[in-house]
Parts: C-alpha cells; structure tokens; sequence
C-alpha cells in the first residue's frame, strides 16, 4: 500500500488502452475505455475447446435457436461428466494471451456456476425452495478454471467484471475507434443461463444495461485523475473543471442505469438469478464445494461470494475519491471483502486514489472556508467547488438509492430468501453505504449551510426525505422478515 509519509508513485492510467497487446491483463483501468475491457471481449474459442463451447451453446434454458436446452431438461450435470474432458493442457498452450484466458475464464464460470446450482434451479421452477447445491465441482472444470483464474487474478468462481457482465458482451455492429458509450440497441450478450441470447429478455436486459452504464466512465477516469492532479497543484479553475467532468459521467451513468425498469422486468430476475448466487453465506451450500483435482486445496472445501452489481469499480471509486466514511460495522467488513472480486488492476487503482486524495489533503482544500494558494481564486470559486462536491456526492445518493429500489422490487418483493447473491444480507447492507452517502451529504452541507442554502436546499430536502422512507422500509422488511 505505501505510507503517507512517502510520496505515492503516479498510476499507470492508460490513455491507449493498446487493444492489440495480448500480454497485458484483459482489464486494465484507462481514459479510453474506462473500467471497460481494453478490447471488446473474445467471442471465438480455439478449436480445442469445442466439447466446452458445444456444451455451452446447449446449456441455457432456452438456446440461441429457441428450443429448449440443457438447464430447462435437467441435463446439465450428466453431459458435462460424460462429454467434458479436461482441458486444462490447451489453456497452458495459450497461457501468454490474458484476453483469451479471460474469455475461458468467463466460459468456465459461467458452466461451472450452472452445474453447481442446477439442482436448486429445478426446484425453483417448481415453486420449491432451493435445497441443496451440487457441492462437488468435477476436475474437468475446477482444473481449467482454476488455472484461468490464477493467470487473470480473478477467484475461481463467477465475477461481475471478468465473466457475467463486462467481459460478456459482443456488438452487431464494428464501432468506429472512440466510439463510447456503446449505444444499449447494439449490445448482446456472448453467455447466458436462460433466456438472454435473446437481446430482448430480462435477463439480457439485466446485463446489458450494466455495460452500458460502465461505457460512460472514460469520462469518469480522466476527470478523478486531472482532479488529483490539479488540487496537488492547487489550481482551483482547473479542479472544478475536472470535477465538472466527473459530475457529467455520473449523470450519464445514472440515466443509463434508470432504463434497467424497462430492459428488465422484476417478476424475471429471480429465475436466472438463481444461477448467480455464490457460495460464501449461501444456505445452498451449507459445507463449501470440493474442487477436485486441485491439489493446492488439499482437500479443503473452498467458499467464494457470487456475482453482484456492488462489485462494479465506478461507486467505490467515488467512496474513495471523496473520501466518504463508512461506518464501522459488519456489514462494511463485506463491503471490504468484496474488494477482491474486482479486476487487480480497478482495486489496484480505486485504493491509489483513496491514498492519493488524502496524500494532497484534497478533500480538505476542496471544501475550505475560504480561498488559498492562488490569490486569484476568488470566493465564487471556491463556492463552486463545494457545489460540484455536493453535487458528486449527490449523484452517488442517486445511484446508491436506485440500487436499493432494485433490491426492493426485484429482490424483496419476490422471494424470501435472507441474502444477496454475493452473500450480504439482502435487507440491511445496501441501506448501511446509501445511510453513510447521507451522513456525508449533511456533514458538507452543515459545514458551509450559508453559502450553500438557497441553491442546494432541494436537494437536500431530498436527503431528509429519503432518509426517512429508507428508515420505514428497512425497519418494516426487517419486521416481515424477522431480521434484528
């Protein structure tokens, strides 16, 4: 991590995110891309991995033609034991090329994810609850994920970013180069558990409105590091310039994230969310799963938290950024622990802002009561810098309490189960970061209610409000449900 008492060493931001170079990680953080793959992901595996794709091309509930596939006859299972071999000798062959790793890696988890839960799918259908798991993953499948996992720096197991959502994506059309934000109409997804190789289903929906949203945080990656670059300067024209950037991606990723209501439906979700649970905190698999072949775990069960939203790099890169504090409870600890589900180099580059912000003192310069350094900075300007600070604060309000009102419609309202995908409690942690947005919105703003009051008394009339209704709606959930 580095101390603060050393001066942190710059990050490599890409500003060509070098598509073509094959050696380098499928993720890497630029201004070009964003927190987007450097190059649109591989579609095409290599002719030895026919008996994978064969099966995935099967696998969905409903094929790419429309008939009905492994999943929806509960076949899955026996056709990977028959017909899977391990071929974890040709991705050594390939080991040079991390997209192409990426792109197995993506495949695997999404077979193993299917083979695993599988059984608990079929129940689902049936209106049962969803039992036990699998809690034996095959050799032919932990080997070669496993692998692909250790040469990507991913967990064997699905993530957001590197397999269900961001590197599961491919175009109708070739984009012309600086092309983002990909326009939603030519996104389809590559992979899919039920019915998202129809572009028009929920759960493609489901997906395909998250990369749209990340397609709009180029701006959001140039604007952090010009803002960190200008307040060590101590350039305040210039910092409220950045600021201005970074407040324009967060508007344009908010309203991307606002079509998910009608790109899917909330009565849809719980049927192909079922395969996107993980492991870690999930009464589906009550004793962990055995990876077979894997001698590095000596037999030891193994634990992984499952896809989620929350691992997306954009909000936690704002947490840092404006140096929201999180309060010290369990549920942070989560928050925390989530942080190793991303690509290394997005945690890599959101803990470097974290140090790099509070290295420059730039959250106390920003909001300062009065102008420093430059003595052509005028109070006007330093009042713009707070209202563009609210304003960031504002926006990451707006995605934090959308988030919940997913959770509520999507989630709450259409099953009982306890806890979210990634194994956090589904009623109390999403209101424990939109509760801290809220605190640190009313501390801003008390610090400076004078100069701030009359253009931003709206909005904050709005954090009253809302604060309230989160606080009946947890507290009403809580009681249905019997949670303390």
């Amino acid at each position: 991590m580095g101390s603060l008492s050393n001066p942190l060493p710059p990050f490599n931001v890409l500003t060509d995110a070098k598509p073509d170079d094959t050696s380098l990680p499928a993720f890497m953080v630029s201004t070009t891309r964003g927190f987007l793959p450097r190059a649109d992901p591989i579609v095409t595996l290599p002719s030895e991995f026919d008996p994978l794709e064969s099966i995935l091309q099967r696998m969905p509930v409903k094929t790419a033609s429309g008939e009905p596939g492994l999943l929806a006859q509960g076949k899955l299972g026996d056709v990977v034991l028959s017909e899977l071999p391990d071929l974890t000798s040709h991705i050594d062959k390939y080991a040079s090329n991390l997209p192409l790793m990426n792109a197995l890696y993506r495949d695997y988890s999404f077979l193993l994810s299917a083979y695993l839960l599988e059984p608990c799918h079929l129940r689902f259908i049936k209106g049962e609850p969803y039992g036990l798991a699998r809690d034996v993953l095959p050799a032919c499948i932990a080997r070669p994920i496993k692998r692909c996992a250790d040469l990507t720096n991913f967990q064997p197991f699905m993530e957001y970013a590197g397999s269900y959502a961001l590197y599961n994506y491919r175009l109708t059309t070739t984009p012309s180069p600086g092309t983002l934000p990909y326009p939603y109409q030519d996104l389809r997804l590559i992979r899919a558990f039920e019915h998202g190789l129809d572009p028009l289903s929920s759960e493609a929906g489901f997906v395909l409105v998250h990369i749209a949203m990340v397609s709009h945080s180029p701006l959001l990656i140039s604007g952090t590091v010009s803002s960190l670059s200008s307040a060590s300067r101590r350039s305040r024209h210039e910092f409220n310039a950045s600021l201005n950037d970074i407040l324009i991606s967060l508007q344009n990723i908010n309203k991307a994230m606002e079509t998910m209501w009608q790109k899917s439906k909330p009565g849809s979700y719980t049927s192909f969310r079922t395969f996107i649970f993980g492991i870690t905190s999930q009464s589906m698999f009550p004793n962990g799963v055995l990876y077979e072949g894997i001698e590095e775990y000596k037999g030891e069960r193994q634990s992984f938290r499952g896809e989620s939203g929350a691992n997306d790099s954009m909000i936690p890169l704002m947490d840092n950024f404006l140096g929201v504090e999180m309060p010290d409870t369990p549920l942070t600890e989560i928050l925390k622990d989530f942080r190793q589900y991303r690509p290394s180099n997005h945690r890599e580059f959101i803990e470097w802002v974290g140090y790099r912000q509070e290295e420059v003192g730039m959250k106390r310069w920003a909001l300062e009561a009065e102008p420093a350094g430059d003595g052509a900075v005028t109070g006007e300007e330093v009042k713009e810098t707070k209202r563009l600070w609210l304003r960031l604060l504002d926006q990451v309000r707006e995605f934090r309490w959308r988030h919940w009102c997913f959770a509520r419609e999507y989630i709450l309202k259409q099953t009982s189960h306890p806890t979210a995908t990634g194994g956090s409690p589904i009623v109390t942690w999403l209101p424990n970061q939109l509760g801290a947005v809220l605190d640190e919105m009313e501390r801003v703003y008390d610090g400076d209610k004078d100069r701030l009051g009359g253009e931003m008394e709206g909005v904050m009339d709005l954090v009253g409000r809302q604060r309230e209704m989160l606080g009946k709606e947890v507290r009403r959930f809580c009681e249905e449900r019997g949670v303390n």
